[in-house]
């Protein structure tokens, strides 16, 4: 049987941004995500659209359970994970004087992308169970009603409640929250570059808040600290020893990461890590530095200057 691509006029064409939208936070990677999309286009091409109530609820309710099944399948090999595991990052460059993105999403893949996609969150969300984790996004991201989500996920509502009331306690246990203007978040960042830049560790130490934490990801596969590195003077030390040891090698490029201001580090020209940096609106209080090379594809590899 030969599989005709989606058209534009398909439902699954349409429905595309949202679909990634859930897998991608559910599972955190990129290619992950686009295989379950593959899949469920699959089972879409074999659908007979004329027997649905609803598209989008037969799509959405596919591409969750295989979102579920691929993150139970991929729970083992997390926990053999070397040192940290944070989220792939989806990076857009920015313009280094007004913060803006180079390169925009379509205004429907950029608003299905908006919200609650920061790495600080998705890297909370790690914490949750599968089923947990679906139903907290379909409510709280995606803001479907308990009755659906019960059918995507084949449970009951009182269940689902029950997941998502759960899900919500630890996800604010664990993470702290700040609304802060992205042109303070932009400027604040763009102090940190240059002090980082420059080596100036106490302007670096300055910029940190008394209990910031930076937490790499490695994978095994590049140097990173088994544990979170904390407080302003090791952190400062940090990006002062590498200017120590590598000065002008070492160049920093405003980006958004997952939709907040971030920085890629470049050394000798060449992409070393993507760094989300979170802010109170005063100081940074969590920096996430994303090293492995297998979840830096991508990201433009070679600085370009212009």
């Amino acid at each position: 049987m030969t599989l005709s691509a989606p058209t534009s006029a398909d439902p699954f064409t349409t429905l595309r941004p949202r679909l990634f939208g859930i897998a991608y936070r559910m599972l955190g990677v990129r290619a992950d995500a686009e295989d379950v999309l593959q899949d469920a286009w699959l089972r879409w091409s074999r659908q007979d659209p004329t027997t649905l109530q609803s598209a989008e609820a037969w799509l959405v309710t596919v591409v969750t359970r295989l979102s579920i099944d691929r993150l139970r399948a991929l729970k083992a090999e997390r926990e053999a994970y070397v040192g940290w595991w944070l989220p792939e990052p989806l990076v857009q460059l920015q313009d280094p004087t007004t913060g803006e993105a180079q390169h925009h999403h379509s205004p429907e893949a950029a608003a299905e992308l908006a919200g609650e996609l920061s790495v600080a969150f998705l890297y909370v969300l790690e914490r949750l169970g599968p089923e947990e984790r679906a139903a907290f996004l379909l409510r709280q991201v995606f803001d479907y009603d308990y009755p659906e989500i019960a059918a995507q996920l084949g449970k009951t509502e009182a269940a689902c409640r029950q997941m998502v009331h759960r899900a919500s306690e630890r996800v604010q246990q664990a993470s702290t929250r700040f609304e802060v203007p992205r042109t303070v978040h932009h400027q604040l960042l763009q102090r940190f570059m240059v002090a980082a830049h420059s080596g100036d560790r106490n302007a670096i130490e300055a910029l940190l808040s008394e209990d910031a934490q930076l937490i790499g990801d490695g994978g095994g596969k590049v140097p990173s600290f088994p544990k979170p590195l904390v407080g302003p003077f090791r952190i400062a030390n940090l990006y002062w020893a590498l200017f120590r040891r590598l000065g002008a090698q070492v160049t920093y490029r405003m980006a958004l990461i997952n939709g907040e201001p971030g920085l890629l580090r470049y050394v000798n020209g060449r992409l070393e890590s993507a760094q989300a940096l979170v802010t109170d609106g005063e100081r940074i209080v969590a920096i996430y530095a994303v090293r492995n090379p297998d979840k830096l594809v991508g990201v433009p590899a070679v600085l370009n200057e212009r």
